[in-house]
């Protein structure tokens, strides 16, 4: 039967174990320079993790700067009360500027496109404190966002042109190659090139605080910290790669901090040769005892899962029969005795790793943890 009453009404739930990000944050924190800024990442709903749930704690843990994709998930942690620096690591809209000014959060620049909008604002009335803050993205190799090395002439003399009106906080640049230990050379070239950026910077004036490394970058190259450190998937328990992985646990381990729950809505018996699922997918080969759940592609599980898919019930695993539907699954239960309705199902936990999900559904850990659906109740336990 369920196993914990404060889940009642729930028909599927997350829950977030807080001693496993305070290991986690305690864990990375300790690989930084005591000068070196932690950016804790909890932008895309913090990594399916749930904003508003725990960017506090990491706010509360002593993180320096929280980092969201949009200015629509900074409003929301300054309404929730976050006094920490903010910075939108996404697309910044020309018309959302006054937000970011009053509500002092920095933006990510990347293109001269939106750079221009800037030229268009007054200059900062009564203090430069009052000033836009701005992180200026450069491109090092990945041809992502950001500006060229070519560009860098034309970049600092319009910086220098909006002086008045923006002040540059922050210079950084994003890896695209760094979760590999076994595999360094890419890094290393964008690190030569972001070491000229940073020499361009200084030698006009500009003292930015300088970031590149994100989780792996942070753990495989070191010498890639500079000022600041942009921890996202490792704060919540997981690994980039499993080479990063490999590498890590060499050193420490991380504690994955999310498990899903669904319940049982039904068990039956159906004989073999019987059929299940849209287009009746699949056969059952041997008389069967089957299960319901009420979780399906809409709340985040995959349709790739279908057929294949493994859960948790009882400490046990049960494969997922036939198609996944929008709002349920079917899953094996004949070798697990006394299952009954409304029993919990571990979707994701410690006897459920994410990972192996994911490798089933030919994603990654990343992906599958981001796309669960954000309406399902996140619980910090």
């Amino acid at each position: 039967m369920r196993k914990d009453q404060s889940h009642t009404g729930l028909r599927t739930w997350i829950e977030i174990d807080r001693s496993a990000l305070e290991h986690n944050y305690a864990t990375l924190r300790g690989l930084l320079a005591p000068q070196t800024l932690f950016m804790a990442v909890v932008k895309s709903n913090a990594y399916g993790h749930g904003l508003l749930d725990t960017a506090p704690v990491f706010a509360e843990l002593g993180a320096d700067w929280l980092g969201v994709d949009s200015i629509v998930e900074a409003e929301t942690l300054r309404e929730l009360g976050v006094t920490k620096p903010l910075f939108v690591l996404g697309l910044t809209l020309p018309e959302k500027i006054p937000v970011a000014l009053e509500k002092n959060i920095s933006l990510a620049i990347s293109s001269f496109d939106v750079l221009s909008a800037f030229s268009k604002m007054p200059p900062a009335k009564s203090s430069p404190a009052n000033r836009l803050k701005i992180h200026i993205k450069v491109d090092t190799g990945m041809h992502r966002q950001g500006f060229l090395l070519e560009q860098a002439s034309e970049l600092v003399a319009v910086l220098k042109y909006l002086e008045d009106r923006v002040e540059v906080e922050g210079l950084f640049t994003h890896f695209a190659a760094a979760k590999d230990p076994q595999s360094t050379t890419d890094t290393k070239k964008q690190i030569e090139i972001f070491d000229k950026w940073r020499k361009i910077f200084a030698d006009v004036g500009f003292r930015p605080i300088v970031h590149a490394a994100a989780s792996g970058g942070a753990i495989v190259f070191p010498e890639a910290q500079f000022d600041m450190v942009r921890f996202g998937i490792a704060i919540y328990g997981l690994y980039p790669s499993a080479e990063t992985e490999k590498f890590f646990k060499e050193k420490a381990l991380l504690q994955p901090a999310l498990s899903w729950k669904t319940l049982i809505g039904e068990v039956k018996s159906v004989p073999a040769g019987d059929r299940t699922g849209y287009d009746f997918t699949e056969t059952f080969s041997r008389d069967s005892k089957i299960a319901v759940c009420p979780i399906g592609y809409w709340h985040g599980f995959p349709r790739a899962l279908s057929g294949k898919g493994i859960v948790m019930v009882h400490g046990r695993p049960a494969k997922v029969l036939g198609r996944v539907s929008m709002d349920m699954i079917v899953i094996d239960v004949t070798d697990i005795p006394e299952v009954q309705a409304f029993d919990e199902v571990t979707i994701i936990g410690p006897d459920a790793p994410v990972d192996k999900l994911a490798a089933l559904a030919d994603t990654s850990n990343y992906e599958f943890v981001t796309r669960i659906n954000p309406l399902i109740k996140r619980i910090i336990v």
